[in-house]
């Protein structure tokens, strides 16, 4: 007996009615989710984002304070005057050779320790050696100061990438980056600050022995403070309720699925030494590391040459470091934003080659020269930082970053030790050797970061055709073939 329409029409409707309560039911189950995860990201914020900063902050400037010391007077007290400059320019890349030598041992190994009680334990090392450069009394000595503080740093820089990815998905990373990496621009400015002040102090001991002390001192002090304050992983750390622990946990599987627990998957190790875009990152680091070392250590040797004096010097080193701040901000929350790295690489690196043009072919107007400080100091900050964001995301599993991002990065630091010997003191005022291959460093940074954009939309495209458009949401198993897994996406 066929029903009659009133009854259909009446079956309809309550099924109308479910589907709507259904969908209302859904729509706010995924609002409160939202809404608890926004109240995560920011309970993350402050409590991660802030211990970072200033670790990263203290962490710059002892490795850089070796430039203010050299105006303070310590190559006459402990390098015999050094009228060539070569024994300072040893002294200042001495920190690199342990620092690269030191990072991929360390980031792989410290995925066995809680990561607070790596990232403190390493902080206390590089404060005491920082603060222990204050004895030093010949070359020698520090040498194996500085040789101690690279060791201890390459265990915690290496390390903050993959530790924040263990917290912030990949349209949260740029900006946090930026957060932490723009206190290396703090430090800069901030550096030059302490240095303009310890220069006019008349103490017992020498002005650049008195700088170590004061910039070696906080590091202790928060590195003993990140004991207690840091979260451990996600999935095991008491600072985050059970309801907070799941949606984190969820989070740090979006786009890849994460190792479960302190684990090593060793055969992720020879997968990250055989990709050749960690050694595309590699050379782009190079290159943007050539450039910082030869700010970090020497802008204020080269604004001295402007014709300037040397507290003058110590001073004008701020503005260049502030708007670099500032361009560093504005490019990565941008980056995040259209979830593209590639093209805004390319675009600081024009910056900064620029800068150098500038200082290679006006050789005497002060006040070009002077704006191309801002160009080189701006761009090349933000090139570390689009850097470090770029491939935090674009290598699959945690093992294969904790191998891969120092496997990298120890080839990008290897510019460091470049730049440290690109200005010596015979070749002021005009820095030409030191202006022109860091020029063509930079342009070629931003060449291979075209290319390997190109790359990464070609390779998403072709995975979409032959895979189709996975959804960004669902956790991809990349526990056998890291990024090259079918459902994995990079960002370009």
């Amino acid at each position: 007996m066929s029903k009659r329409p009133e009854q259909i029409g009446e079956k309809e409707r309550v099924e109308e009615i479910v589907v709507e309560v259904l969908v209302e039911d859904l729509c706010e189950r995924s609002a409160s989710l939202k809404e608890e995860e926004r109240r995560l990201v920011r309970k993350l914020d402050r409590r991660i984002m802030p211990m970072l900063g200033l670790m990263y902050l203290f962490a710059a400037l002892d490795r850089t304070n070796l430039g203010n010391a050299r105006l303070q007077g310590l190559p006459q007290d402990i390098l015999h005057g050094d009228p060539t400059g070569v024994l300072f320019d040893w002294a200042n890349s001495a920190f690199y050779f342990s620092y690269v030598t030191c990072q991929v041992p360390a980031l792989i190994t410290s995925k066995l320790y809680p990561p607070r009680i790596w990232l403190g334990c390493t902080v206390i090392g590089w404060g005491l050696m920082s603060t222990l450069m204050a004895t030093t009394s010949n070359f020698p000595s520090l040498m194996v100061a500085r040789l101690a503080l690279g060791a201890f740093e390459a265990g915690f820089s290496p390390g903050f990438p993959l530790y924040l990815s263990l917290f912030y998905t990949r349209e949260e990373f740029g900006l946090r980056t930026a957060g932490w990496y723009m206190f290396a621009a703090v430090a800069g400015a901030f550096g030059g600050l302490v240095a303009f002040g310890v220069q006019h102090v008349h103490a017992a001991i020498a002005n650049w022995r008195l700088l170590f002390i004061i910039e070696g001192i906080p590091s202790i002090l928060l590195g003993i403070l990140a004991l207690v304050i840091l979260p451990d992983r996600p999935e095991e750390t008491p600072v985050l309720t059970e309801r907070e622990r799941e949606i984190a946990v969820e989070r740090m599987n979006r786009g890849g699925s994460a190792d479960v627990g302190r684990m090593i998957q060793k055969k992720h190790i020879p997968i990250a030494f055989r990709d050749w875009k960690i050694y595309a990152a590699g050379v782009m680091f190079f290159a943007g590391n050539c450039a910082l070392s030869g700010i970090q250590g020497f802008l204020p040797t080269i604004i001295a040459s402007f014709g300037f004096t040397n507290a003058i010097a110590q001073i004008l080193t701020v503005p260049p470091y502030a708007v670099a701040a500032l361009l560093l901000c504005v490019t990565t929350y941008a980056s995040d934003r259209v979830q593209r790295r590639g093209v805004f690489l390319f675009g600081v690196n024009t910056l900064a080659g620029v800068g150098y043009i500038l200082l290679l072919t006006v050789p005497f107007n002060i006040h070009v020269r002077y704006f191309a400080t801002f160009c080189t100091t701006a761009g090349t900050i933000s090139t570390i930082a689009l850097i470090l964001t770029w491939f935090s995301h674009n290598l699959g599993s945690e093992t294969k970053k904790a191998a891969g991002m120092p496997l990298y990065m120890s080839i990008g630091h290897c510019g460091s030790i470049l730049g440290s010997h690109l200005f010596p003191t015979t070749d002021a005022p005009r820095y030409l050797k030191g202006f022109a291959v860091t020029c063509g460093l930079i342009f070629l940074c931003a060449t291979i970061a075209l290319a390997v954009s190109g790359y990464y939309t070609w390779e998403n495209r072709r995975r979409d055709h032959m895979y189709g458009k996975p959804n960004h949401a669902t956790p991809v198993d990349v526990s056998e073939l890291a990024d090259e897994a079918p459902n994995f996406r990079y960002t370009p």
